[in-house]
């Protein structure tokens, strides 16, 4: 029975083994990344080389090699042919990644926003920017609602198109009750609210 433990083991350690062997060859080197050079016949040469900015490393007798966007396998051939003149019989190199460049962390992409311009007699005018998809009853929540001197039905939207400027008019009452559906339109990017003064007896 322990025989039988002892080569699950060794199964196991030899497939892990192998995946980390894929997973080297398969690695597409980076700049930043540390290389670990050894060349068997000449331990002077065995040293550890950064790979610059423009993607390459220097490498005594070799010159500069590219490396960055390569395997390790395309880089040890490459130092393999630029050492051979150097030698009587073809080297033997080994290339190995000793550190990975640190990578800098994904940054959140801001999220879309529209804005939207407030005039006249609301609680916030100005800008206001928005998410897509907001209607103008959120927008009417989102800028505090108006002021006592707000004409409530005569708002204006005023929208540019391809033709010029629409110009909308909107009853906040007539929203307030239900008669009227302007409350679920979507406002658009650079829309602008005007909100006028109630007249004397308005």
């Amino acid at each position: 029975m322990t025989i039988i433990r002892a080569c699950f083991a060794l199964c196991l350690a030899l497939l892990a083994m192998t995946d980390v062997a894929h997973a080297q060859s398969s690695y597409r080197i980076q700049n930043g990344d540390v290389l670990r050079i050894e060349v068997l016949e000449d331990e002077s040469l065995n040293r550890e080389l950064l790979v610059l900015p423009d993607g390459r490393i220097s490498m005594p007798l070799a010159g500069n090699v590219q490396a960055a966007g390569r395997t390790i396998s395309q880089v040890q051939r490459a130092i393999t042919t630029g050492l051979a003149n150097n030698f009587s019989l073809t080297p033997t190199v080994y290339v190995g990644v000793n550190r990975l460049a640190e990578r800098e962390a994904p940054t959140e992409e801001e999220p879309v926003r529209f804005s939207i311009y407030v005039l006249g007699e609301a609680a916030k005018t100005g800008l206001i920017e928005v998410e897509p998809g907001t209607t103008v009853l959120q927008l009417f929540a989102q800028m505090g609602g108006f002021t006592n001197f707000a004409a409530k039905k005569r708002i204006q939207l005023r929208r540019r198109t391809e033709t010029g400027e629409r110009i909308f008019t909107l009853n906040y009452k007539d929203i307030e009750r239900g008669k009227s559906g302007a409350g679920l339109a979507v406002v658009h990017d650079g829309d602008v609210f005007v909100v006028p003064q109630r007249r004397l007896f308005e």
